[in-house]
């Protein structure tokens, strides 16, 4: 039961009686500010018989007394207290100053962030050795139900999506090139432009991209969510393993579903080319079929897919990683949610080039 403050004031005693709190005061507030205005400077103060005192009345009473405490005061130790906590705090709170960082200094910060992620990943690739080890000489312990789910999520799952782009890619790359080769009177070599991009480059890139931020950004919201819900916590509780039943799985089926995902990619652009060359130039699906074996060597389907296979083990291993990361709030999930999405990509664009550099006189015809 609330009771309301009152104030009384005789022969210079003040006397405050009630419940002083702000959700007491509220209804009379102007009232109180008017009768504490009124009281002479010098009064005594007489404060036992109030019932309850917040931070709210004690800051309204500490400015009335000038921000000092009264010549006569009586008062109970448990209101003191509360009035010497707001008559400890600063008059003017100074607003945080922004430090400004040398450019020094921040390049140190990335690099040492960028060294803990390193650390991190090298981490959960350690551990996945270890899990394969193990599952190897215990073939009865796989975790088959949770590498089928994942292999079906991101695979089987994503071919729409890989299609439908793939497919528009393909007619893109094909019109385009089609209007630059009728100029010089190189129509047929629409299939050798075709081939070699689409299979040996822009196949794996594009898988990588679409699951990245498809199946990667799941990974990582999921493992995210499990440690904001304290999921990971629960399962090293029971004694089964997070990395076994939660990491390997998802390492496992992406890397093996990327090069199917590259194949059915390729194979889809290549047939979105060929429509726009049959259209533009008039070039028959035969004939397309018939020279693509021999303006695209076979290395470069190999190379493709293995790209798709370190790609996929790349995103997975990243997603992962930054899914561990995740503190038990939202902000922490969003934030290594984005960051995830984006080093997968720049690490795959990454791999890519290496992969340029080490394979760059196979598979190319020889003229």
């Amino acid at each position: 039961m609330i009771s309301a403050p009152r104030l009384q004031v005789e022969s210079g005693k003040v006397s405050l009686s009630g419940d002083w709190t702000l959700a007491a005061m509220l209804p009379e507030i102007d009232a109180i500010q008017t009768a504490l205005a009124s009281v002479p400077a010098h009064a005594s103060w007489d404060l036992s018989g109030l019932g309850r005192l917040d931070s709210a009345a004690a800051v309204l009473l500490w400015r009335y007394w000038g921000r000092a405490w009264p010549a006569s005061l009586v008062v109970s130790e448990i209101h003191r207290v509360v009035l010497a906590r707001v008559a400890e705090l600063p008059e003017i709170v100074q607003p945080h100053e922004r430090l400004r960082h040398s450019p020094l200094l921040l390049s140190g910060r990335l690099a040492l962030k960028a060294l803990a992620n390193l650390r991190g990943l090298i981490a959960v690739f350690g551990q996945f050795l270890l899990d394969a080890l193990y599952l190897i000489r215990h073939p009865r312990e796989w975790p088959l139900r949770e590498c089928s789910a994942n292999l079906y999520k991101a695979g089987a799952q994503a071919l729409p999506v890989t299609a439908l782009v793939g497919f528009l890619i393909g007619i893109t790359i094909s019109y385009l090139s089609a209007l630059q080769l009728r100029n010089f009177g190189a129509d047929l070599f629409i299939v050798n432009i075709l081939g070699i991009s689409i299979i040996r480059e822009l196949g794996p890139v594009l898988v990588a991209v679409l699951v990245a931020g498809r199946s990667g950004s799941a990974m990582t919201a999921q493992i995210g969510v499990m440690r904001v819900t304290e999921e990971i916590d629960a399962l090293s509780t029971m004694g089964v393993s997070r990395s076994l039943r939660v990491v390997f799985p998802k390492i496992f089926g992406l890397t093996v579903a990327m090069p199917l995902l590259v194949l059915w990619i390729s194979a889809i652009a290549l047939f979105g080319g060929m429509v726009a060359a049959l259209l533009q130039l008039d070039l028959s699906l035969s004939y397309f079929i018939d020279n693509l074996p021999r303006a695209v060597p076979v290395a470069n389907l190999w190379i493709g897919l293995g790209k798709g296979l370190v790609f996929g083990f790349v995103i997975a291993l990243v997603s992962c990683h930054f899914g561990l990361r995740v503190k038990p709030n939202t902000e922490s999930l969003s934030a290594n949610t984005t960051s995830a999405v984006v080093t997968s990509i720049t690490t795959v664009i990454l791999v890519d080039a290496v992969f340029a550099v080490f394979t760059r006189q196979i598979g190319v015809p020889q003229l």
